[in-house]
């Protein structure tokens, strides 16, 4: 069966179901590719097209459907897209988020299925590249060098929680509770495998929004038959505040998994200018202590990006960004799309120009 069946299908459901509730169904996405060229140490540049520069591409299925009294009922289905290729982003069909909720606006909303960790959802509220791109906060957050997210998932970035979590039950707080927002979120091990993306996660986040201030803390732990050492902690703090002329962030993220910590700290920018908007960021990866007999605590890396978004329209843009990593020690973090086998300690920089569109 193909994304084209599945969609199918949903929408057949859909449409059956409006015979007797009053329900809407909403077909979005966004189509995001770029030109890039990255040049890793004592490996020659790559050039390619590549997907979701500025934004993931992806095709969205939204429902609601109004069970009175303030009820609804609703889905979202989300799948990732590789334009470049006309693929799939991933083997599962909905690999970015599939979920089923209830809310109400005084009790809130009850949400089941594999969705957004709440650490992640806090943590790239406060990256100006949105996690994406050769500049997004992504490419120091990686299991390719030795630290503590690939000793508790190893290198396959599949069963790693930094991102999603599969099987949740998830408790969103109601709006109005004067700019409060946050969640818990609990996911059940099944008894399988973490490579099936089985494992059991305990999560919660708790923010403040205004208009022009928000700040939010969050935890995730997970635990599953790859981590004999105990539980995989993630933890994430930021805040970023709206000066008018500019919006400013800060943003601190520790990963610990038995001897093994990596602390990440991300300071970001986004200045409106005529046309659009110039973003910037600068990062740091510290790591400590080690993995098996293997000290990593020298293996620090640092990355600048920036970008700008001309607007086309509501819903069109193009785009440029470029990031340098400077890696030290046995550090091989990489601006993503570049050759393997980066020189340990070596530097990583690259560039995109590229045309998002979202419907």
């Amino acid at each position: 069966m193909t994304i084209r069946n599945v969609a199918a299908a949903t929408l057949a459901g859909c449409a059956a179901a409006g015979a007797w509730a009053q329900s809407s169904l909403t077909m979005a996405g966004v189509i995001d590719t770029a030109a890039r060229q990255v040049h890793n140490a004592g490996r020659p540049s790559l050039s390619s097209l590549v997907s979701g520069g500025n934004a993931t591409s992806r095709l969205i299925f939204r429902g609601v459907e109004d069970l009175g009294d303030g009820m609804l009922a609703s889905f979202h289905l989300e799948s990732g897209l590789l334009l470049d290729t006309g693929t799939q982003a991933a083997t599962s069909y909905f690999d970015r988020r599939s979920t089923v909720s209830l809310s109400t606006p005084t009790l809130g909303e009850l949400r089941a299925g594999r969705d957004y960790v709440p650490t992640y959802a806090n943590w790239t509220r406060f990256d100006p590249f949105s996690y994406v791109g050769v500049a997004g906060s992504t490419n120091l957050l990686s299991n390719t060098p030795q630290g503590p997210v690939r000793a508790a998932f190893g290198s396959s970035p599949n069963p790693n929680t930094l991102v999603r979590a599969n099987n949740t039950v998830q408790w969103l707080l109601p709006g109005g509770w004067g700019g409060l927002e946050g969640g818990v979120m609990v996911g059940a091990r099944e008894g399988g495998a973490s490579a099936d993306g089985q494992q059991q996660v305990q999560g919660l986040r708790l923010g403040y929004a205004s208009k022009t201030f928000s700040a939010g803390a969050a935890l995730n732990q997970t635990e599953s038959n790859l981590t004999p050492l105990g539980r995989f902690k993630d933890v994430s703090v930021g805040a970023s505040q709206d000066f008018g002329v500019a919006r400013v962030s800060a943003a601190w993220r520790k990963l610990s998994y038995g001897p093994a910590s990596q602390t990440n700290l991300m300071l970001g920018l986004w200045w409106p200018v005529a046309g659009g908007e110039v973003k910037a960021s600068w990062q740091r990866a510290n790591l400590d202590g080690r993995v098996g007999s293997t000290a990593i605590q020298a293996n620090d890396a640092s990355q600048w990006g920036l970008g700008y978004v001309y607007t086309l329209s509501r819903r069109s843009v193009l785009y440029a960004s470029c990031a340098r990593i400077a890696n030290r020690a046995g550090a091989t973090f990489a601006v993503p799309g570049g050759a393997s086998g980066l020189s340990a300690g070596g530097a990583s920089s690259g560039y995109e120009v590229g045309v998002r569109h979202s419907f």
